[in-house]
């Protein structure tokens, strides 16, 4: 091993963003995007998972295909399709069609920043 390896990377510790973070939310910090493992007061400690396939929100009128890329819309923290303002985030996994609440991503472990 490298002397200077430090982990895997699918998990990272980040500071939690203002407002803190509950387990399971969709996270964005700079250009990281995971989901996080544990709850976390703003600006303490939160491990992230940026690599796996989660069940995750999405706005109920996106009608999203399998296999289509997925962007995170900060607020109100939903996943929508790529659009201005919105982070890439993954690839949806299932389809989810107008009305579902939810669709399952297989996150990339990348935010680039929101298009403008």
């Amino acid at each position: 091993m490298a002397t200077n390896f430090l982990q895997q990377g699918d998990i990272v510790t980040v500071a939690a963003p203002s407002g803190g973070v509950s387990s399971g939310d969709l996270v964005i910090v700079g250009a990281i995007a995971g989901v996080a493992l544990t709850d976390a007061d703003a600006t303490k400690d939160v491990n992230l998972q940026t690599r796996g396939v989660f069940t995750l929100p999405k706005l109920s009128t996106e009608v999203i295909a399998q296999g289509a890329a997925v962007s995170w819309d900060i607020d109100p923290g939903q996943v929508v399709l790529p659009d201005s303002g919105h982070y890439p985030v993954g690839t949806a996994v299932t389809a989810a069609g107008n009305g579902d609440t939810t669709v399952a991503v297989r996150l990339d472990g990348v935010a680039t920043a929101a298009a403008a």
